[in-house]
């Protein structure tokens, strides 16, 4: 059992503070292995907390210091999809 899980999760979550909160529309989702694919993704950038993944959209918590935009789209455009507004 990892003892670290708690701490790094403390660590690498976003404040509130300064967070950004933004639904990211995304074309060319349709199933439940999309979703997965792009909460994947998004989990994976630094400063970025996932609120929700649904077919069509992303929720997110953003520190824009640590993740810009760009990187997010990106993210998505890895997972296969379109970023759209």
């Amino acid at each position: 059992m990892n003892t670290n899980t708690q701490h790094d999760l403390t660590e690498d979550s976003v404040s509130t503070e300064d967070s950004v909160s933004e639904t990211i529309t995304i074309e060319g989702m349709s199933c439940g292995h999309c979703v997965g694919a792009v909460r994947r993704e998004l989990v994976a950038l630094d400063g970025v907390e996932v609120e929700g993944v649904a077919v069509g959209e992303a929720r997110i918590r953003r520190d824009p210091t640590r993740a810009d935009r760009e990187a997010v789209e990106g993210a998505i455009e890895d997972a296969g999809f379109t970023p759209r507004g």
